[in-house]
């Protein structure tokens, strides 16, 4: 966006604590579990994740924000700018002056930070409906698979086995994103269910509303959360190869969006009007089952 792009190059950059602090209130602002699963690792690999959070949210907000498509891509083309100048040793933005020791410390890559930006893209030039599977793969490799790169290499896994890791449960915690937001993503005109698996269920509507009301919903679901569940099976073999002690918070990420899959999948989707957790009394639960998985896989 205009404003954005203006933002991204001011005169004087921040100094590291008040870019610390901005991340920090990026983070906590979310409240997402992303903050409660990172935020017990030690200072400096907390800083650094939470610095990737505050960047993911922030690009995340130009392509789900109002505005038109001119003024997404102009606001994602300067982060563009933004991470050159980070790997250039001249951030200017907090977040980016936040991710220049993570940079350094973690040695994360810059084609990382690139793919996710060229995610947000695929959302902004959008809205997505129905795409193909290998457009899918490809939406979930860079919003969600790229994060989980830089995330491994922060817990300390940076050979490929880390990447296998990071590629697999990407895949699976944003095929549960989709699955547990198909309501949400609609309100914006959006459906990331694959045009392959609709069509083999056959739901022939383009727009979300009318796929949404399509009685063999369910049954694509379904087959998705398969989908799902194989990639979450693929991460738990990629663990193996890695030090379990390292990437614990990747272990509670995990555990927490597969016990959610599981939900979903008991529940079906046959009625998207109700959600599986409403109010305060949804939310207490919802904070329980995380305290559990967090005692079980030794986060505290």
């Amino acid at each position: 966006m205009p404003a954005l792009a203006e933002a991204l190059l001011p005169e004087t950059a921040p100094s590291l604590d008040a870019a610390r602090r901005h991340v920090r209130e990026v983070v906590a602002a979310a409240g997402t579990s992303f903050f409660w699963a990172m935020r017990f690792l030690p200072t400096e690999k907390r800083q650094a994740i939470f610095a990737v959070y505050a960047f993911c949210r922030e690009v995340d907000d130009i392509a789900d924000e109002g505005g038109s498509r001119e003024e997404k891509l102009a606001g994602l083309n300067a982060w563009r700018g933004e991470i050159a100048r980070l790997y250039e040793g001249t951030p200017t933005w907090p977040t980016t002056v936040a991710l220049r020791d993570a940079v350094l410390a973690f040695g994360l890559e810059r084609s990382a930070f690139e793919a996710i930006i060229d995610g947000m893209e695929m959302d902004a030039l959008g809205p997505i409906q129905r795409p193909s599977w290998a457009g899918l793969e490809l939406y979930c490799a860079r919003v969600a698979g790229a994060v989980g790169r830089l995330c491994v290499a922060i817990f300390g896994e940076r050979g490929p086995e880390g990447r296998r890791l990071a590629e697999a449960e990407g895949l699976a915690l944003q095929l549960t994103n989709i699955l547990r937001d198909l309501a949400d993503d609609a309100a914006m005109d959006r459906l990331y269910l694959p045009d392959e698996l609709l069509t083999k269920h056959g739901i022939a509507g383009r727009g979300p509303a009318e796929v949404l009301a399509h009685p063999a919903l369910p049954a694509a679901c379904a087959e998705l959360a398969g989908r799902a569940v194989e990639a979450f099976d693929a991460a738990e073999a990629a663990l193996e190869d890695c030090n379990r002690d390292q990437i614990r918070p990747a272990i509670v990420m995990m555990k927490v969006y597969r016990a959610t899959l599981d939900r979903h999948m008991a529940r079906g989707w046959d009625d998207l009007a109700n959600p599986t957790e409403t109010g305060r009394l949804g939310a207490i639960s919802g904070k329980a089952r995380k305290l559990a998985i967090a005692l079980r896989y030794g986060l505290f």
